[in-house]
């Protein structure tokens, strides 16, 4: 079999030029699952069979573009190749979230009856008439909820640098399919920081679009309009492709244009967050460590970092978890079955079905609000400047209490309790989910490793937040400091 690129850019360009087939390049990838999967639980369900069918049937549509007008074609920007979809032949794994056609979709839950879904989601149909192939379903945290990815179905998603530690969530899995190779990039959802957090953990660029940008990963059953899919990959120009395919209507290529140098910004570099006052924290060294290096990039490619102070209301905490356990409280299970949910999960139903509507209302009326006022503190500069996470990645079962051991995992004990772990989550990731309410773009960029360098240690990441319609920019900006 010829050589598989690592990057992204690389595999779409052999995919796109005959080099490599779309069979070769699956049965590449689902070959890395067989080996590595059972250590990491990335993928909860992999659709081998179905996967090869889908490449054979690729392959073939490949050989009739190039019988056809451009007959010999082989750059990939020139002849036939130009009529195949954007990402032709591209393996790709979806979070168990997601809905694809004949698989069955968990939510990571044991609450639910696990049955085939009827038909694609939108955002897997968006990326199925772009050309990938889908390989499976990956791990995610029960009705994506928690910034680890562990649930009473399947095994945690664990971190590809350090198995004994969390992937993040609630794209866990998608984000440790990507860090170990098992896949070239990935799209993940966004609803509080579940694209941001996992790439941070595995040591990946993750991109959160703005609001309205991606309109295949947003839900009908998220009334703050925080959910958003958007790109998990190793580098910006592999996440500039992905944005390509999730926003085929936009005029200018993303890869196209990743890597024009951005002009010099101002950037505010700030530790403030919203949850401060009711989870007070603080950061450890080493996400210090990462800011200090992110700032020092920065400066060095042009940059202008100075010290801003971002004043949050406190009452936001209370706002933002009304609005993001909505949804949860509507969810259709069977009162015989509550019992198998999460603890969390349970709790936060529980409160969500207490609450009246006129609570949700009023917490919804609230968020618009903080939107406004954050929106008009950020936007004296250019860019936002934080760390992506306050702690290095956490263990495995770190957050619940409970014990996954390799034999365990099913019938591990959830110890810890509701309000402990959400606890937990929040001072882990305090700059993630104010990102999501205010609707704005933001970036993670692992630019720190604990131990000096990946094969030593832990991936540590800042955070840039841009204004509206500054996707383009943010991904400039990490190509720019060499990601």
């Amino acid at each position: 079999m010829p050589e598989i690129p690592l990057s992204a850019v690389q595999l779409r360009d052999s995919l796109r030029s005959g080099e490599l087939s779309a069979r070769e390049a699956t049965a590449h990838f689902l070959a890395r699952i067989a080996e590595r999967n059972p250590l990491l639980g990335a993928f909860v369900t992999v659709t081998a069979e179905q996967a090869m069918a889908d490449a054979g049937a690729a392959d073939v549509r490949y050989a009739r573009f190039r019988s056809g007008p451009g007959k010999g074609a082989t750059d990939p920007a020139g002849g036939a190749a130009e009529s195949l979809p954007l990402l032709h032949g591209m393996p790709l794994g979806f979070k168990d979230l997601t809905d694809v056609a004949g698989v069955v979709t968990t939510h990571g839950s044991a609450a639910l009856d696990h049955k085939p879904a009827p038909a694609d989601g939108a955002l897997t149909a968006l990326l199925k008439a772009a050309g990938v192939i889908s390989l499976g379903k990956t791990q995610v945290p029960e009705f994506g909820l928690t910034a680890y990815s562990e649930n009473r179905i399947a095994p945690p998603s664990r971190n590809p640098h350090a198995p004994s530690r969390s992937s993040g969530g609630s794209s866990g899995g998608s984000a440790a399919a990507v860090a170990a190779g098992l896949l070239p990039f990935a799209p993940g959802t966004d609803g509080g920081g579940s694209i941001r957090i996992p790439a941070a953990a595995c040591g990946l660029v993750g991109l959160k679009p703005g609001r309205g940008q991606v309109p295949a990963g947003e839900s009908s059953s998220d009334p703050a309009g925080l959910v958003v899919a958007g790109p998990l990959a190793r580098t910006a120009a592999d996440a500039a492709l992905l944005m390509d395919a999730l926003v085929p209507s936009l005029k200018t290529s993303y890869l196209e244009a990743v890597r024009i140098e951005p002009r010099p910004l101002c950037i505010g570099l700030t530790l403030d967050s919203p949850w401060s006052a009711m989870f007070p924290f603080t950061p450890e060294p080493e996400a210090l460590e990462a800011l200090r290096t992110g700032r020092d990039m920065l400066e060095h490619a042009g940059h202008a970092v100075t010290e801003a102070a971002i004043r949050y209301d406190n009452r936001y905490p209370d706002a933002f978890t009304t609005a993001w356990t909505a949804a949860v409280g509507t969810a259709r299970i069977s009162p015989q079955r509550e019992a198998l949910l999460a603890p969390l999960t349970r709790t936060f139903r529980r409160r969500a079905q207490q609450r009246s509507a006129s609570k949700l209302n009023e917490s919804l009326a609230f968020l618009r609000r903080f939107q406004r006022d954050t929106t008009v503190q950020y936007g004296a500069w250019d860019l936002m400047l934080m760390p992506a996470l306050a702690q290095t990645p956490r263990p495995v079962g770190w957050f619940t209490g409970a014990t996954h051991g390799d034999e365990r995992w099913p019938a591990a004990a959830w110890a810890g309790d509701a309000d402990d772990d959400y606890r937990r989550q929040c001072e882990f990731a305090p700059w993630s989910s104010m990102v999501n309410v205010c609707g704005l773009p933001a970036i993670t960029i692992p630019v720190y490793w604990t131990g000096g360098q990946p094969a030593h240690g832990l991936p540590m990441g800042i955070q840039l937040v841009g204004p509206a319609g500054s996707e383009l920019l943010l991904l400039q900006v990490a190509a720019q400091l060499g990601f």
